[in-house]
């Protein structure tokens, strides 16, 4: 049993905000959350590890709900280009990924992910290229490694260059070759149980990467399964002109002629919605992972988060991959997400707690979790950060949610996954740091000369 005492608590949940309080963590669960110190009377409290949390915020862990782990190790190219030039000129690099390359970005990616207060975290992996094997296997190998609660998707794209497609034909799969690997996938790895540390959701990539038989094809084996449906969608303005082109309809209008909205889909970025597609997805409880790093990044647009929330629609945050994102960490999206918001809508656009719900309850109804994350409460699992918030860059802002939010990336005193502590003091408890980076950088070097990319 682990008790934390002392900490200010926004619990995102029932019990609301708490002065200063307590959290109990027995094994994998939550027993109490409350003010004051622990209840004497609580059973097992007798010898258990107390944490005197003064000066900390415990929140929730921060729920990651649109990633590309493999980009990690393609940071820092294609710098000024759009969404589909960024694509163009990065897709024959990631030909020639392998499963070591995988796993050496995946473990660097989701470490970033952990130290950043990321508890849960997606990934949408959709690059296959002949030869290359299964690489999603080293990205659960990767996950589990380091402790991390993950919902993995099986990606996919069928749609090549020449059937009018963006992705070059080397790196697309056949159509019904996808749908068996996706279905293998499941049948693997997917854990149905509560309390589940793996979960696997079918993605193909995109409208223009991803054919209209592959995408009505996923969704029905998505439902067959009982598994949750991602995809990209509306994420630039050239991809509105294409399915214009080639479907005479938006995204949205695509997404829904599919089939593809609905309580057990989510979709990524969402960026360029008309008001009937806003009022569309929250009619049908379908999700949006908000990227607001990654959108700033490219020069694709500020998504349309608050106008999503006020439709009723479910809104989580991604970091997206980092070759669009290069800092990888979850917890400053917090942060962007509320001020890409009010450049949007101005200062009341959204709040510092509807940012952090964004960063937590909102990520978890994304993926069909809100009923064991996203918020501090008795029989949720015990997924908590524990942000220490009284040094130079917080000490003297009042409200603690907004120091959170609207100030510098706070450190993270303490990161419990399923009740295991896998960050203390900042310092990853799972894993060595050096040797990811090192391997990651190893793997990178090793990726981008078999590209030909200059150093």
């Amino acid at each position: 049993m682990i008790v934390i005492e002392n900490c200010a608590i926004a619990t995102v949940g029932p019990a609301g905000e708490i002065g200063s309080g307590h959290v109990v963590v027995d094994g994998a669960r939550i027993a109490a959350v409350g003010p004051g110190p622990a209840p004497d009377g609580l059973a097992g409290l007798e010898g258990a590890t107390r944490i005197d949390a003064g000066g900390c915020l415990a929140t929730p862990g921060l729920v990651n709900c649109h990633h590309h782990l493999y980009q990690w190790l393609t940071r820092g190219l294609s710098q000024q280009s759009k969404l589909f030039d960024w694509l163009t000129e990065l897709y024959p690099v990631w030909a020639r990924l392998d499963g070591e390359m995988v796993l050496a970005g995946a473990r660097a990616a989701l470490a970033e992910l952990l130290l950043s207060g990321c508890t849960t975290s997606t990934d949408h992996h959709y690059v296959f290229p002949s030869g290359a094997g299964d690489l999603l296997a080293p990205t659960i190998e990767a996950a589990a490694g380091l402790g991390i609660r993950f919902h993995p998707t099986r990606g996919s794209m069928d749609l090549g260059q020449s059937r009018g497609g963006l992705p070059p034909d080397e790196i697309v799969e056949d159509t019904d070759d996808a749908l068996t690997a996706t279905e293998a996938a499941i049948d693997r790895w997917h854990d149905p149980a509560p309390g589940a540390m793996l979960r696997i959701a079918v993605a193909p990539c995109s409208p223009f990467s991803a054919t209209e038989e592959l995408m009505t094809a996923s969704a029905e084996l998505a439902r067959r399964r009982g598994v949750r449906l991602h995809t990209h969608l509306a994420e630039t303005v050239e991809e509105e002109r294409f399915c214009q082109e080639q479907h005479g309809c938006t995204p949205a209008e695509y997404a829904d002629r599919l089939g593809w909205l609905g309580d057990d889909v989510w979709l990524a970025h969402c960026v360029h919605l008309e008001d009937a597609a806003v009022r569309r997805l929250g009619r049908t409880g379908t999700g949006v992972a908000h990227c607001p790093s990654s959108n700033a990044r490219l020069g694709s647009g500020i998504a349309r988060a608050a106008d999503l929330l006020a439709a009723g629609a479910p809104v989580g945050l991604g970091v997206d991959g980092a070759a669009s994102n290069e800092a990888g960490q979850l917890g400053p999206e917090v942060r962007q997400a509320l001020l890409a918001a009010r450049l949007r809508g101005g200062p009341a656009a959204l709040t510092a707690r509807q940012a952090l719900e964004l960063g937590t309850i909102g990520g978890a109804s994304c993926l069909g979790r809100a009923d064991e994350l996203g918020s501090l409460e008795p029989g949720k699992l015990a997924d908590v950060a524990l942000w220490r918030l009284d040094g130079l860059g917080h000490a003297d802002i009042a409200d603690p949610v907004a120091a959170l939010a609207l100030g510098p990336p706070a450190p993270l005193e303490l990161l419990l996954v399923d009740g295991r502590p896998v960050v203390e003091r900042g310092e990853l408890r799972s894993g060595s740091e050096q040797r990811i980076a090192a391997e990651a950088r190893e793997a990178s070097r090793r990726l981008l000369a078999l590209a030909q990319v200059p150093a």
